[in-house]
């Protein structure tokens, strides 16, 4: 009987791609995000120090009428976050998931709420 290998999932081989290159520094900190089924969350890492700066999420920021208006809405809240600690400008980290759909939907209201990356 043969054994199973792990071998990792085509969001996994994105994730350490786009890890490889995106890194967050005081001032210019990393956002991150995670999306599962029902939820979406969002993060401004930096990575010198290891510390998440803010983090906002769709459980927080009320019930919208759909997923991707709901990560609108967190991209919006992270940004207000954002800008009241002091940070302007962001690298996104979309963790291997495509920019599709509710990715993009909070990467758009992050930059309507004043970000920029």
């Amino acid at each position: 009987m043969a054994s199973r290998r792990f071998e990792p999932g085509r969001r996994s081989i994105r994730h350490r791609r786009v890890r490889k290159k995106v890194a967050g520094t005081p001032d210019r900190p990393r956002l991150s995000i995670f999306r599962s089924n029902k939820q979406i969350y969002a993060q401004v890492i930096d990575d010198i120090s290891g510390q998440t700066l803010v983090a906002a999420s769709s459980l927080e920021s009320g019930s919208a009428e759909d997923k991707r208006a709901a990560a609108n809405l967190v991209g919006e809240a992270i940004a207000k976050k954002a800008a009241d600690s002091g940070i302007k400008q962001v690298v996104f980290d979309r963790a291997g998931y495509k920019y599709h759909g509710r990715v993009k939907a909070l990467a758009d209201g992050a930059r309507s709420g004043g970000l920029s990356f």
